[in-house]
């Protein structure tokens, strides 16, 4: 069934040989709509739920119209992140694995000279991230004149993370006459501009609601004082049936002091964000893999794209600050149709960016307390009894006082 369902796409043998050892039983819709169209050399724009094989939607026909080995780079992959693009390259390697074709890796944090020895020796595929490729390319290291693929994936997020210079910068050194690939979560006005530059004619493909996080997920919001936080995400962690949990946290700093609150809580945690060297980084995702750690601390470095398998709960120890960040945060669970939990923590000061992720993703999302749980009082409590007003209802006018924001009038200090 495999062989079959697959080799309809018009794939290589040799790639197939690649699809069949991975042990994949039949094309994703992402990769059923996506194929075709690459292999037929279109450029693309795409959009698909995380975890629905993405990847290969894009690698596999490019690996197919590659066909055999060459001493200069015929395709590159930019990615966000260090993580992502290590990912991407593995999987590239898979489907290869029955090709000659060769893959290589480009990415900060480490040190140059093996990268520079696969530049040398010549590869057919780079995935890499846009800084660290642009000083290969400086250095005269690595020439792009021979590109005929070009995919930009995570698009969003490299405009989040100010890479988009880079990558018009890289763009500009690639001919013109290749195909361009671009998937993106969202496509805001500045990615808008770009595809009109950089693409000829793009065809769009969109899987599923980019706005809706996966069904599979029962997600809820905790609302609690401030100087509570801390106490309530213990008090989770001591009660909820987790096999793994992921919590996300708005800077690098409040994600170490959460990771040191709970490892002095006797929790195993790894820590994952921009700070942390690539050996850290890459020893946190494995060690979380495997089981070694039951929890992971991390910044929106670990939102998206990342391949952790069977996530049983998000955490948002802070409320992200972008609506779409909401889906991707939930999105590390529930994913292959697995069910999973995600809960949020909102303090009064998170009222109009909780709102913001409700209209988003049109929905409200359920408020629950904590049986027993000693809870302070917070606005937040009379903002959700029958007959309070929404704060989209009235227009709230947040008050800052005594270090929380509550709705109406500013309270009266004593």
């Amino acid at each position: 069934m495999l062989r079959m369902a697959f080799s309809k796409l018009g794939l290589s043998q040799q790639v197939l040989e690649g699809v069949k050892a991975m042990g994949y039983t039949e094309p994703t819709p992402i990769q059923l709509r996506a194929i075709p169209l690459v292999l037929e050399g279109r450029d693309l724009i795409g959009s698909a739920q995380t975890g629905t094989g993405k990847t290969a939607a894009f690698a596999l026909p490019i690996l197919t119209r590659l066909q055999s080995h060459k001493r200069a780079p015929r395709a590159i992959i930019l990615e966000p992140t260090r993580e992502l693009a290590s990912q991407v390259e593995t999987a590239f390697r898979d489907y290869a694995r029955f090709t000659d074709l060769t893959v290589a890796v480009i990415y900060g944090g480490v040190g140059y000279q093996k990268q520079l020895d696969a530049l040398k020796t010549g590869v057919d595929v780079i995935v890499a991230t846009p800084g660290r490729l642009l000083d290969h390319m400086e250095q005269g290291n690595c020439n792009l004149g021979q590109i005929e693929h070009l995919v930009l994936d995570e698009a969003d997020r490299m405009l989040d993370m100010g890479f988009l210079p880079d990558v018009k910068r890289i763009l500009q050194k690639c001919p013109n006459e290749r195909q361009s690939m671009l998937f993106s979560a969202t496509i805001p006005p500045a990615i808008e501009t770009l595809i009109q530059w950089a693409m000829r004619n793009p065809e769009t493909i969109e899987i599923g609601a980019r706005r809706s996080p996966a069904e599979t997920v029962k997600h809820v919001i905790y609302p609690v004082s401030d100087m509570q936080k801390t106490d309530l995400l213990l008090e989770l962690l001591k009660r909820v049936n987790y096999d793994s949990v992921i919590i996300f946290c708005r800077t690098k700093h409040g994600a170490d002091r959460v990771a040191h609150m709970l490892q002095g809580a006797n929790h195993a945690v790894a820590i994952l964000h921009s700070n942390r060297t690539q050996a850290e980084r890459e020893q946190a995702l494995e060690g979380f893999r495997k089981g070694r750690y039951e929890v992971l601390v991390a910044t929106d470095i670990a939102a998206r794209g990342l391949d952790i398998a069977k996530v049983s709960h998000v955490i948002n120890y802070d409320v992200p600050q972008h609506p779409e960040d909401y889906v991707h945060r939930i999105g590390r669970t529930g994913r292959a149709e697995n069910t999973g939990d995600a809960f949020t923590l909102m303090v009064a000061e998170d009222a109009m960016h909780v709102f913001s992720i409700e209209r988003y993703i049109s929905k409200q999302i359920p408020r629950e307390k904590l049986e027993g749980f000693n809870y302070r009082y917070t606005a937040l409590f009379e903002a959700d009894k029958p007959g309070a007003a929404k704060p989209h209802e009235r227009k709230v006018q947040m008050a800052r006082v005594g270090g929380g924001y509550f709705f109406g009038a500013r309270k009266r200090r004593r």
